[in-house]
Parts: C-alpha cells; structure tokens; sequence
C-alpha cells in the first residue's frame, strides 16, 4: 500500500503563489509516474501536470508557464510551485500516483486526500 499525504493548500490572492508537496510513504518497490489533479466545485476532475520517474513533465494548457512540477525519487516526493495564481485555479488539488509493490507486480495507482486552494479576486 502507498500512502499520498500532501500539504501546502491555502488561501492567496489572484496573482500569488502556492507551493504544493505530497509525501508517499508505505511498502513498495518502486513509484512511477507522479501527477496533481485539481477538482473544482461542479467540475470534473482534471490533469494538472505529471511528471515520470525520469523527469520528464506535461502540464494542462491553462498553467503552463505559470506552475512547475517536480520530484525527489529518494524522499517519494512530488511538489507543485504555483505561480501568478488565477480565481479559476480554485480547486481541490490531488496528488497522484502510479506505484508497484514488487519488481514483477503490475502497477498500482494511489491518491491523496485533497488539499484546497482558494485564490482570490
């Protein structure tokens, strides 16, 4: 099992910015790709950025050039700065994650609880 626990989620004014962490933890061989979901009220939940064990990253159109993605394999981290935040950032932010408890398992996929962010007009 993988546990996601993430921090970071808070009130900030349009044109601020957020730093969002998610810590894996539990017993597994090894954590794939690593991404952040966002859900707001009465939408459906979308991709916002993913990042694979390599590095490489994609992000949804609405925040490129405003939140990077990145990772620390040896900590099973995975942040997300937010940058010249929008009232249409507004969401619950999920971390996300694709995961395999042996070498020769198939691959799991896990998600944290949520954390909120509330930016302001």
């Amino acid at each position: 099992q993988v546990q996601l626990v993430e921090s970071g989620g808070g009130l900030v004014q349009a044109g601020g910015s957020l730093r969002l962490s998610c810590a894996a933890s539990g017993s597994f061989f090894s954590i794939n790709d690593m991404a952040w979901y966002r859900q707001a009220p009465g939408k459906q939940r979308e991709l916002v950025a993913v990042i694979t064990s390599g590095g490489s990253t994609n992000y949804v159109d609405s925040v490129k050039g405003r939140f990077t993605i990145s990772r620390e394999n040896a900590e099973n981290t995975v942040n997300l700065q937010m940058n010249s935040l929008k009232p249409e950032d507004t969401a619950v932010y999920y971390c996300n994650a694709d995961a395999k408890m042996r070498p020769w398992s198939v691959t799991f996929n896990y998600w944290g609880q949520g954390t909120q962010v509330t930016v302001s007009s």
